[in-house]
């Protein structure tokens, strides 16, 4: 290990200003900042993580809380922490990766602890018990997600209220009148994720504007599952020709089940899904389908972190426009071809 006295030693100045160098209390002349640095990537320098959290009251570490839940698709939320951490490592800061469901005890440990600079919070429900304490607090936060009261609160999120409507939009557009929404898990709607709230939000307020009937049925993912609801569905609406997926893996066992009921895509059923372009170009009918920009929201909100960091970051709220791509999946609606 390379000690600070060893850097000092060949930088030919004292162990003090190499500490000055590293900590930024005191102004350096360029020069010497400048030999200190050379002899610190030279030598292989690493300081003491916590020496230097002592002698600066920081840790540089942001805790990203990220609830793993069975009811989630965990592919696009590590996506969203591997945006995270690349883009704090880039700006100095490692992170401490709270998978737990701990809610507003995950805050107050966080904070109560000096475990980290600041945090970045995900699955944020619409009346998350996470948010008072957030708002009580001087440590900088980002929301990843939108609770129903933005006050006093950072957050960035994809606009899931207009993916909703531009999904609408698409599918009358081409004709369709009736439609059916298979959506997350009962368990998301139930603890009222903003996520799937607002999807469906925004694509029942257009679709009344738009004239289409809309039918929303939650839905556990897999074949089983996503056989019984596809039979409530045609039971309850026989004319549907359709479907919007917020449900990543309900997805190919949908495609399945229709082409079982000789239900062509797109000739017969129109399908477009909400979820990550690896997931639509693969499935065994390419989707049109609306991007979750996972990494974009990551990148952003860590941007956001590190601006309130720096003391220049303001409260506000970031939404990222949907983007719709029409692939094989869609198509005019049978009555109107």
């Amino acid at each position: 290990m390379v000690t600070l006295a060893e850097v000092a030693q060949h930088a030919g100045v004292s162990a003090s200003t190499v500490s000055y160098v590293l900590s930024g209390k005191r102004s350096i002349s360029a020069g010497t900042r400048q030999r200190v640095e050379q002899s610190i990537e030279q030598l292989g320098y690493h300081p003491n993580a916590g020496a230097r959290a002592l002698a600066s009251n920081r840790s540089n570490i942001i805790a990203l809380m990220i609830p793993l839940r069975t009811d989630m698709y965990v592919p696009v939320m590590m996506e969203i922490a591997i945006a995270v951490t690349t883009s704090a490592r880039a700006h100095g800061y490692d992170v401490l990766l709270l998978t737990g469901e701990e809610g507003p005890d995950a805050v107050r440990r966080v904070t109560g602890s000096g475990l980290a600079d600041a945090m970045i919070l995900m699955d944020v429900e619409l009346d998350d018990e996470r948010l008072p304490l957030l708002r009580g607090t001087e440590q900088p936060s980002v929301l990843i997600g939108l609770p129903a009261d933005t006050s006093g609160l950072t957050c960035v999120d994809l606009d899931f209220g207009a993916t909703g409507a531009l999904c609408a939009e698409h599918l009358a557009k081409l004709g369709h009148r009736d439609i059916a929404v298979i959506g997350e898990a009962p368990a998301v709607y139930e603890r009222h994720t903003g996520f799937a709230e607002r999807t469906l939000d925004g694509l029942r307020s257009r679709s009344r504007e738009l004239g289409l009937r809309v039918l929303h049925r939650p839905c556990e993912g897999g074949f089983d599952a996503m056989s019984l609801t596809l039979a409530r569905v045609f039971d309850e609406r026989p004319g549907t020709t359709g479907f919007v997926v917020q449900n990543e893996s309900a997805v190919e066992p949908l495609l399945a089940l229709l082409r079982r009921q000789g239900r062509a895509v797109p000739e017969d059923v129109s399908v477009i899904a909400i979820c990550p372009d690896q997931v639509a170009v693969q499935a065994s009918v390419r989707l049109t389908s609306v991007a979750i920009p996972a990494q974009e929201m990551g990148r952003s909100a860590v941007e956001h972190l590190i601006a309130k960091l720096e003391g220049h970051g303001r409260d506000e709220v970031a939404l990222i426009a949907p983007e719709l791509t029409v692939r094989a999946s869609t198509g005019p609606a049978p009555a109107a071809s």
